[in-house]
């Protein structure tokens, strides 16, 4: 995902979130609804989010140095993960207090008309915002579903702008409910009961994307057809022969670290087993331009030594491979 199409996506959903933050406010304080309060800081919790976002991808930008060689590219999850505990702590855990309270404290609301038209106007903007999210996303989703989307993306912006925005069309529809079944009633204790699914919505919204950034601040290896591009560029049958091993590594959204370990002819000399090497890196990244740092290892693929049990799969920490492998 490039940084300008996330960065669109995440403008307009700050943009929507501030305004909507403050007429929510403004509502909770001419009608005293909880749900009012709970989505006012719900709005104020994801504008925040999306100003973690902005921040994580300028920092990201910055040049590698002695101290960080491979540059700064996971600052984008670090911030991404952060949003998560911001959603988890700010929104739903505050939702799920004031939703507490109001139950066992409930009261009748005052100036039901402001919550009511600021809820209308709320889901008509967090849907603009989510048809942005969705419009950015089409592209890079390809094929895949949205589930898939969201859990194999490598960015992390715009999974986590349509998680929020989705989140948030939940959250008012829920808001809209406990108000207009506290005004039915007369019974404040819905809006309560609203407010209360609003802080378990915005909690399991906080753990899926917290399950999902840290997953990329452990480390994924690319996806499948970059793994497959990346070994058909490997191999020419001439020179480079086969991959007795390889690992890939996203260093950020955008960088891919590749390390393999190549079958190369007995009898090259050191000149044309380099200029293979060579070869080879311009080939990968001509099919895979995010691959930016790449480590190719020659060695002699030998049958007998792999009919021993070498692992071509083996990672650090795992089966040891045959000797020469």
């Amino acid at each position: 995902m490039s940084a300008s199409g996330g960065s669109k996506a995440i403008m307009a959903a700050l943009g929507a979130n501030l305004a909507i933050a403050a007429s929510k406010f403004v509502a909770f304080l001419f009608s005293g609804s909880s749900s009012m309060l709970a989505e006012s800081v719900h709005s104020l919790a994801d504008s925040g989010n999306q100003a973690l976002l902005l921040l994580g991808g300028k920092k990201a930008q910055r040049e590698a140095t002695p101290q960080h060689p491979f540059g700064y590219g996971r600052e984008r999850y670090i911030y991404a993960f952060l949003v998560s505990i911001v959603l988890f702590s700010v929104g739903g855990m505050f939702a799920i207090y004031e939703g507490y309270e109001k139950i066992k404290h409930p009261h009748e609301l005052e100036h039901w008309y402001w919550p009511v038209g600021v809820l209308v106007f709320a889901i008509i903007a967090e849907g603009f915002s989510f048809r942005t999210a969705i419009k950015e996303s089409d592209p890079l989703r390809g094929d895949l579903s949205w589930t898939e989307f969201v859990r194999r993306a490598k960015a992390p912006e715009l999974p986590v702008v349509l998680l929020e925005d989705f989140g948030a069309l939940v959250g008012l529809v829920l808001a809209l409910g406990g108000v207009g079944m506290a005004l039915l009633t007369g019974d404040g204790v819905w809006d309560g009961i609203g407010t209360l699914c609003i802080g378990v919505l915005l909690i399991l919204i906080a753990l899926v994307l917290a399950a999902e950034t840290k997953s990329l601040l452990l480390g994924e290896a690319a996806g499948t057809q970059e793994v497959k591009k990346i070994e058909t560029a490997i191999v020419d049958g001439d020179k480079v022969t086969g991959i007795i091993h390889m690992r890939t590594l996203h260093l950020g959204p955008e960088e891919l670290l590749i390390a393999a370990k190549i079958a190369v002819r007995h009898d090259d000399t050191a000149a044309e087993v380099a200029s293979a090497i060579d070869a080879a890196e311009a080939r990968i990244r001509a099919a895979v331009p995010i691959a930016r740092v790449i480590y190719l290892e020659p060695d002699i693929y030998s049958d007998t030594e792999a009919a021993r049990g070498a692992d071509r799969e083996a990672t650090p920490g795992g089966p040891s491979a045959a000797p020469g492998h």
